[in-house]
């Protein structure tokens, strides 16, 4: 009988391993891909903004619910975007139910005064949330493309002239941009955020759009052909990340999509765990989501090739990867003691070389990301490796509400589109506790994060009588990292 429960359990161990190291290996592909496009001089038709002719109509659309904090700020930005103004209109898409609402529409008026053609929309009731915001805005808008920005972001002025140009190529569907980081040293919790997100800005974006693979509008920040978002089907509320949804659906269409790393849309990352918690858990759920929607039309497209269908899965099964780290994480435990107790299935154990190995593959890969966003030097090197084993450390913190997130997702379970709470907080000498938007409750899965950290503390004590220190170093990140998200979560409340 244990015999039989060890190899299950090996068996259940070694398939998350190499699915891992499956990823790691599209990471790699990616970066090979990332710096050959590097070395190219990219050319593209673009639209001439000096002849009248060719400006073309642009509607902005803001989708907003219950954003006291930065509505003005958002406000008095996008009044900045410098472009015709008879060639611009902006749609507060307002879904807000709380006081913001009297506060922003008297800003509104304030700019139709000043001749801006802006409009404040709001709805009776929130169908489809943000997926749902937009659709209706698309109905009235008059723009032939459509620019979306969250609330908390902040785009330079000229950022449409720099992005609108590409439509000239009438296959182009969408021009996503690099997200910037307004509060990146903040703390421990934005640094580690801004890194994950630089990684997926630069490496995989690229490294994707570069051989013409599928890649995300991220929601925000970018410009959509309005014929595009039609023909694909329009906005679907269906999962927490329409973004991904409508981007596969107007790429499987034969739309490009044109990504622009060059240019940088700055936004506030959030400060306090509460609201991190509740980002990663739309996000990784959504990707749960779009992977059962949408995997088999990937799988069984006819116009795209091969290695676009291999990515495309990968992208998809992105968020499923922490899934398969929490679960050789857990096992990890019972699979030393087996090791230790039958000698013949020692063979085995030469898979775990497969983790360190694709440990070694991510931190080469996000190496060349950060040095892209933040420079390369000796001492910069050296502040990056400790902030990739401090990101590794919190992500392994992070796999058990994330690994939840995407089984809800797989399984289809559906729950409400939840807003990450913003702050307008950029330094330390700014406080977050007063915002009136932050969950007050304790998150359910502190008893289990905190069972966790006990878990992987006696994993680091059974290297000692079984003198097999091989996990050690595992175990003790894995401790590291759910001390982190438990005691954050435990003090970061409002």
């Amino acid at each position: 009988m244990a015999l039989t429960i060890s190899y299950i359990i090996i068996a259940i161990y070694s398939i998350a391993l190499l699915l891992i190291f499956f990823y790691s290996l599209a990471q790699l592909n990616l970066l090979v891909n990332y710096l050959s496009q590097k070395r190219k001089n990219q050319t593209a038709p673009k639209f001439n903004l000096l002849d009248p002719r060719e400006i073309p109509f642009v509607t902005i659309q803001l989708p907003v619910y219950n954003e006291e904090y930065v509505m003005e700020r958002l406000l008095e930005n996008i009044a900045k975007i410098e472009y015709p103004k008879s060639k611009l209109e902006i749609q507060v898409l307002d879904d807000s139910t709380d006081d913001s609402v009297a506060v922003t529409a008297q800003r509104i008026s304030e700019l139709q005064e000043t001749g801006l053609d802006i409009q404040h929309i709001r709805r009776t009731d929130r169908t489809g949330f943000k997926a749902g915001a937009l659709k209706e805005g698309l109905k009235i808008a008059k723009g032939e493309f459509i620019a979306i920005f969250d609330a908390d972001f902040m785009p330079s002025s000229d950022w449409l002239k720099k992005t609108v140009i590409y439509f000239k190529d009438p296959e182009i569907g969408v021009v996503q941009t690099r997200w910037g980081h307004l509060n990146r040293d903040y703390s421990t919790l934005t640094k580690i955020q801004a890194f994950a997100l630089d990684a997926h800005f630069t490496l995989e974006q690229v490294g994707r759009n570069a051989k013409g693979h599928f890649i995300n509008f991220n929601g925000t920040a970018g410009i959509w052909r309005k014929e595009t978002i039609l023909d694909a089907g329009n906005w679907e509320g269906d999962t927490l990340t329409e973004d991904l949804d409508l981007s596969y659906r107007a790429q499987l269409k034969n739309w490009k999509f044109k990504y622009l790393e060059d240019v940088e849309t700055p936004a506030e990352l959030p400060v306090v765990i509460s609201a991190a918690r509740s980002q990663q858990f739309r996000w990784n759920k959504g990707g749960a989501e779009n992977f059962r929607k949408t995997v088999w039309s990937v799988i069984t497209a006819k116009n795209i090739p091969f290695k676009t269908k291999f990515h495309g899965v990968m992208h998809l099964l992105n968020s499923s990867m922490f899934l398969c780290v929490f679960l050789v994480a857990l096992l990890s435990i019972p699979a030393l003691y087996i090791k230790n107790t039958f000698g013949h299935l020692d063979w085995v154990f030469s898979l775990l070389n497969l983790f360190v190995v694709s440990t070694i593959i991510l931190f080469i890969c996000y190496w060349f990301t950060y040095k892209s966003v933040q420079g390369s030097s000796f001492d910069g090197f050296i502040d990056y490796i400790k902030l990739f084993f401090t990101f590794f450390s919190v992500a392994l913190g992070f796999s058990l509400h994330n690994s939840l997130a995407v089984l809800e997702g797989h399984m289809g379970k559906r729950s409400e589109f939840v807003r990450t709470p913003k702050f307008n907080i950029n330094n330390l000498t700014e406080s977050w506790k007063g915002n009136k938007y932050l969950a007050k409750k304790l998150s359910p899965n502190m008893i289990l994060e905190f069972a966790l950290m006990l878990y992987f503390l006696f994993g680091m004590y059974s290297a000692v009588p079984l003198n097999d220190f091989g996990l050690f170093p595992f175990h003790f990140m894995l401790f590291l990292g759910f001390s982190f998200v438990f005691f954050k979560s435990l003090t970061a409340r409002a």
